[in-house]
């Protein structure tokens, strides 16, 4: 029994040495040299509940939330909680073909999505992930948005925060969508407006050219929200653009992970399944969450 406990304890104290050593090797967000865009009396402050590396086999439902938080997902793809899986360090969501469609809420689905939602919101700071999408016409995607029913008032409303939003395969025909598979597609929303508020309503977003398909290899999507009015979009640790939103950016908001379908994207006419898992599945490499603190 006492060779029992002195295994164990040292088991122990060895998982805890390598996890403190991972969290201690990483000391702030993923910049190219002078690029840090941080003040020099700041630091970044890991948020631990919105960041996670994906180490393990199976997601930590204790931040992530997969089963859609009351979204079930945009026919005709439904997020199904399957989908979403850890392996091979990575937060892994496949998109898949059901054998029969399924009607929910009176909307015909035909293809299963997946989502994961952190239960923990913020405002102010640096997110960031490590990603590479899938090859269909589904989307891969990074982005934070807020919970109205956290709010009242005035802002009982809706701002979204896009980071990237991606597709693998081009099935659309406007002019905006031909761009979805090779560049850095980036938003900022504000909309859902209460009637008699003084709220402006509209879309400021940013584009840059990743130099290859979105599925290629992985990229390391950033945002720095600065302010109420200040967005700056990173990639690869580069800064590229800083965007002004049409509305106060201060309402907390939530990460999402998510891969859908578009309706100005539709379903192929072979169905846009036929790769294999590797092509059918977005991988999130990590996902980091920082503050900046004196």
């Amino acid at each position: 029994m006492k060779l029992f406990k002195s295994i164990f304890l040292v088991l122990f104290l060895l998982s805890m040495t390598l996890s403190c050593a991972q969290e201690s090797s990483i000391s702030g967000p993923f910049f190219l040299e002078g690029e840090d865009p941080r003040p020099t009396n700041s630091k970044w402050k890991p948020i631990k509940k919105m960041s996670d590396e994906f180490e393990g086999d199976k997601v930590d439902t204790k931040k992530w939330q997969i089963s859609g938080q009351g979204w079930i997902g945009r026919a005709p793809g439904l997020f199904l909680a399957n989908n979403v899986t850890v392996a091979d360090g990575n937060l892994q969501i496949t998109t898949t073909k059901m054998p029969n469609p399924i009607i929910k809420q009176g909307k015909t689905f035909t293809h299963g999505g997946g989502y994961a939602g952190s239960r923990k919101s913020m405002t102010y700071g640096y997110y960031e992930c490590r990603m590479k999408a899938n090859k269909t016409f589904m989307s891969s995607t990074f982005w934070l948005i807020n919970d109205r029913d956290d709010a009242s008032g005035c802002d009982k409303r809706t701002t979204e925060l896009d980071i990237q939003e991606s597709i693998g395969q081009i099935t659309g025909t406007e002019e905006f969508v031909q761009k979805f598979d090779h560049t850095m597609n980036s938003n900022t929303h504000s909309r859902n407006i209460p009637d008699g508020c003084d709220v402006v309503k509209g879309i400021a977003g940013a584009k840059t050219e990743l130099g290859g398909k979105v599925y290629d290899d992985y990229h390391v999507f950033g945002v720095w929200w600065k302010s109420k009015d200040e967005v700056l979009f990173f990639l690869d640790g580069k800064f590229h653009t800083k965007v002004t939103p049409a509305a106060d950016f201060d309402l907390p908001m939530y990460l999402r992970l998510v891969v859908e379908t578009y309706n100005w994207n539709p379903v192929p006419a072979d169905g846009g399944m036929t790769g294999s898992f590797e092509d059918r599945t977005t991988k999130y490499d990590w996902v980091r969450s920082w503050k900046l603190v004196d």
